[in-house]
């Protein structure tokens, strides 16, 4: 005769059957709800990402906001002082870039649709010195107009005509979309730190109830170590980006190459994105600089080429690595791998999730070791006795 402990198993095996077989049965339909859920929930989200590098400044600026003092008033001002003081220096650099950048790329912008008349005749003469090239297609690129052609190209883009209304409705609709998460997605952000420390205890007070100690004490070190991995790796690729920009600035100074400002920030920006990042700024860089000087922007690249090595090899497995205690060469395996198959989001989150597998495999190979070590030593004691 069965058991009761016995009939609970069966039920739960039952139960975990049944609800395997309708998932699997009735996939389409629960994969559009997950769809609409997380689609719905996407500005919460966003204000958890969101959140989560602002309170790393926000606790900078708590724990350098009078932190000797006791007063009543500078307790309760500590928490919104270092909000708006994080908000403050986020909205500063954002500004900051912005202006180093944005003002030379448009004046390069406009260098370039200048200078693309001059040089398709430019090319075309060189077409003509060139027995190879057709004459009749000589013939049809000459007979071109290029500035008016520019001129019609850049009024359809501003204007629009035909279908294009449709398309830039709906790509309006989708910024305007994208706009709007991410406003509700601070707004969110703002509330959750806020809020942070009375909702720190209401999960703590849910998990206590509903979650076994054992299990709860596993789960609170496993977020631990990936709450320290992803701070330590946050601040280590700030850095890595600081230094690589100033860098590039330095010896793009030291070489007369023109946009030695906006580029290095512009590179230590896109740095913020693991080992191919500054390969995306180089890119856009190179082809400013080709504006205004091909021999420049072919020495520039010869530059970004030696430090890109310096940097992938060295300074960013070096930074980044020592600090959240990962390997060299983990680091560069891991954002091949993330950036392989979750893309740029991978490359971003891979070096922190292997950091912390690598720590808890660590932890685990060393309380094993620890525990053999202690069964070695009592075993003479024990053949002694008998």
């Amino acid at each position: 005769m069965l058991k009761k402990t016995d009939w609970k198993t069966i039920l739960k095996i039952a139960v975990g059957v049944i609800a395997v077989y309708l998932a699997i049965h009735y996939w389409p339909n629960i994969s559009g709800i997950i769809g609409t859920v997380f689609s719905a929930s996407t500005p919460v989200i966003l204000g958890a990402v969101f959140a989560y590098p602002l309170n790393i400044l926000m606790s900078f600026y708590e724990r350098h906001y009078f932190p000797k003092s006791d007063k009543p008033a500078v307790v309760k001002s500590r928490k919104a002082v270092s909000l708006v003081g994080a908000v403050i220096t986020v909205l500063g650099i954002i500004s900051l870039i912005i202006g180093l950048i944005a003002p030379q790329l448009v004046t390069c912008i406009q260098m370039l649709i200048n200078e693309i008349p001059g040089a398709m005749d430019m090319l075309i003469v060189k077409l003509k010195e060139n027995e190879f090239i057709s004459k009749n297609l000589i013939d049809s690129l000459a007979s071109i107009d290029w500035r008016s052609r520019l001129t019609d190209i850049m009024q359809t883009v501003t204007s629009g005509i035909g279908d294009f209304a449709g398309v830039a409705v709906s790509a309006v609709t989708s910024v305007f979309s994208v706009v709007f998460n991410v406003i509700l997605g601070v707004i969110f952000a703002l509330y959750i730190l806020i809020d942070k420390k009375r909702l720190g205890r209401q999960l703590n007070k849910v998990s206590q109830k509903y979650v076994p100690c054992e299990i709860l004490e596993k789960i609170s070190h496993v977020i631990g170590i990936l709450d320290d991995c992803f701070h330590r790796f946050i601040v280590g690729q700030c850095t890595e980006a600081i230094i690589l920009g100033v860098l590039c600035i330095i010896g793009m100074s030291v070489l007369r190459i023109p946009y030695a400002l906006m580029i290095g920030t512009l590179m230590g920006f896109t740095a913020l994105i693991p080992i191919v990042g500054g390969l995306i700024g180089a890119g856009v860089g190179a082809f400013l600089i080709l504006m205004e000087s091909p021999v420049k922007a072919l020495i520039f690249l010869v530059f970004v080429i030696i430090l890109q090595q310096i940097e992938g090899n060295l300074i960013y497995p070096k930074v980044v690595g020592s600090t959240i205690g990962l390997p060299g060469l983990w680091v560069l395996a891991a954002v091949t791998v993330g950036g392989g198959v979750f893309g740029i989001a991978g490359m971003l989150v891979s070096v922190p999730l292997v950091a912390t597998v690598y720590r808890l495999v660590r932890e685990d190979i060393a309380g094993k070791n620890e525990l053999l070590r202690s069964v070695a030593a009592d075993a003479p004691t024990k053949d002694k006795e008998v």
